[in-house]
């Protein structure tokens, strides 16, 4: 009985980290899903100029305003046409690639700075740790939302303003996180050995050090990312993110907010392609977590 028991023990652990990796991966449906629905989004984005039935800028009056297929339109344009009779499942497309690169740039900005501020922070300690935590409260005394607001309605909404603003304030939760790693790693006997050695600082921090706490990264940066998403298209809303002609998937809710009791779905479809999006960024992000952690499941 026992020696059965032991037998998949015994062939799990004979699996390499890579191996192991992918089978929790496998069998982990919130990843699975997520993955797969990012994957999709991603590679519509990608390929949208080939995909795209019309130019998602091209107005055409005399088509404006055309339901989509589901509710009773026309195939030449299966998702409808807006207000400017524009098609907008080509706005769809490329909105894809706005929301996807918003996400994606504010995220790698914020990681930069809260991962050079935790990393040092967790490492020195000392007077390093109480600028840095200092920095990290003065953070999270401003309102991300209004700061943003604020500094796009003095600066003007364009895709540049908005990502670096974005990029600029969701720096913290990197900061918080990868500190409190850095300190749990640099006691390990490691560290010590390579200091020991004569390894330089730089070597130590992004050799040594930033590898072992890299699944903190991506979990975060996959947060910040569904987060930085979130406020662009509450700014696009607002009419201070991206600008028109711009296909933003919050300024296509905010141009069909006025129709919203007569032509309903032309802020449903966005809202509903925003939810997918940010739903599949948080399940992939936990699902990183969960595979990539001793305790991951199998």
């Amino acid at each position: 009985m026992s020696a059965t028991a032991s037998a998949p023990l015994s062939g799990k652990a004979r699996l390499t980290p890579r191996q192991r990796f992918w089978h929790r991966a496998r069998h982990h449906r919130g990843f699975v899903f997520g993955a797969v629905v990012l994957a999709t989004i991603v590679a519509v984005a990608i390929f949208a100029p080939l995909i795209a039935p019309h130019d998602p800028y091209l107005q055409v009056l005399s088509d404006r305003m055309q339901p989509p297929v589901f509710l009773g339109g026309t195939w030449h344009h299966p998702l409808g046409t807006d207000a400017l009779g524009r098609d907008y499942l080509s706005r769809l497309l490329y909105g894809a690639r706005i929301s996807l690169l918003i996400g994606l740039v504010a995220a790698t900005i914020s990681a930069v700075i809260g991962t050079t501020l935790g990393i040092l922070a967790g490492y020195f300690g000392g007077r390093v740790d109480t600028v840095v935590t200092f920095l990290i409260n003065v953070r999270l005394a401003l309102p991300v939302v209004l700061v943003a607001l604020a500094v796009v309605a003095l600066l003007g909404g364009s895709l540049t303003v908005v990502v670096s603003v974005l990029g600029l304030l969701l720096w913290d939760r990197f900061a918080v996180v990868l500190r409190s790693a850095t300190r749990q790693v640099r006691t390990i006997e490691y560290v010590a050995a390579a200091e020991v050695l004569g390894a330089s600082l730089p070597r130590i921090l992004y050799k040594d050090i930033l590898p072992n706490i890299a699944n903190h990264l991506i979990v975060i940066a996959t947060l910040e990312m569904a987060h930085a998403i979130i406020l662009e298209a509450a700014l696009s809303f607002l009419g201070l993110g991206v600008q028109p002609p711009l296909p933003s998937w919050g300024l296509m809710i905010s141009e069909g907010k006025a129709m919203l009791l007569f032509q309903s779905w032309l802020i449903t479809i966005p809202g509903v392609a925003l939810f997918l999006l940010v739903l599949a960024i948080n399940m992939f992000g936990d699902g990183i977590r969960d595979v990539t952690t001793p305790e991951g499941r199998d």
